[in-house]
């Protein structure tokens, strides 16, 4: 179950965390996994970790905010493979901030990332899709764009956007394109520890205790268990999924 040999998966935001965990699990499934990154070393790294598990890779370094770039890199993706199946946007930033402190260009900072960037790679992967007939989306949304946390104003508008985003093309593109996302609470990634680290110096081991026992199941999640929940939207096993936002949040919409 959940093959996807022969499939081209292109993964945003590859060279760590999140996005490398879905990289080499789907390549590890049979896919010719795309690892694309602002890193281009982050990008070769999970390339590199892919071949070295017998697995098929390539890397490109890709800005996805800047839709020259963006568009550059899937049509050098399209020529090269002669298809895209599947797109994973995983590329995102954060922000630590209310209304009252957000500026204006860190507002643009992050919706330049986590909107443009996967409107963007979207719209440059569903060319290809549509003229073979099917493909998926999996975009990778959070659990605050369902409900509102404090000091996280931009960050959660950005994420609610995927979540309309992803219904939009399912809307659009029902019968072609399957499009869903994934609404993960706190995961625990290297950019957790740099975030912790760059907004809480010296009480890092106080603050990473803090934001585990915050979720209702005692702990951060795991990169791998957002990949495994990616892997089945990926797969033909969900070929009846479309449209919806699935919470991987260990109970944090259920208090």
């Amino acid at each position: 179950m959940f093959r996807l040999d022969g499939k081209v998966a292109v993964v945003t935001g590859a060279g760590s965390g999140i996005g490398r965990a879905i990289a080499r699990l789907l390549a590890r499934q049979g896919a010719h996994a795309v690892a694309l990154d602002l890193d281009a070393a982050a990008a070769r790294s999970t390339a590199e970790a892919i071949a070295a598990d017998s697995g098929k890779a390539d890397a490109k370094a890709c800005d996805v905010g800047d839709a020259a770039s963006v568009s550059a890199t899937f049509a050098a993706i399209a020529a090269e493979r002669g298809r895209i199946d599947i797109l994973v946007n995983s590329a995102g930033i954060a922000h630590i901030g209310t209304l009252a402190t957000t500026s204006e260009a860190d507002f643009d900072r992050v919706f330049r990332v986590n909107v443009k960037g996967v409107y963007l790679c979207c719209q440059a992967a569903i060319g290809p899709m549509l003229k073979q007939g099917q493909g998926v989306i999996v975009n990778m949304a959070s659990t605050v764009a369902h409900i509102g946390i404090p000091d996280r104003f931009a960050y959660s508008m950005s994420k609610g956007a995927v979540h309309t985003m992803t219904m939009s093309i399912a809307a659009d593109y029902m019968k072609t394109i399957r499009c869903n996302c994934i609404s993960p609470a706190r995961i625990h990634t290297p950019f957790v520890d740099g975030f912790i680290a760059k907004n809480y110096p010296g009480r890092e081991a106080e603050m990473f205790r803090k934001l585990s026992e915050a979720q209702p199941i005692g702990r951060m999640g795991k990169p791998e268990e957002v990949a495994f929940l990616a892997l089945y939207l990926c797969s033909d096993e969900a070929s009846f999924v479309n449209g919806q936002a699935f919470p991987l949040d260990g109970g944090v919409l259920n208090t």
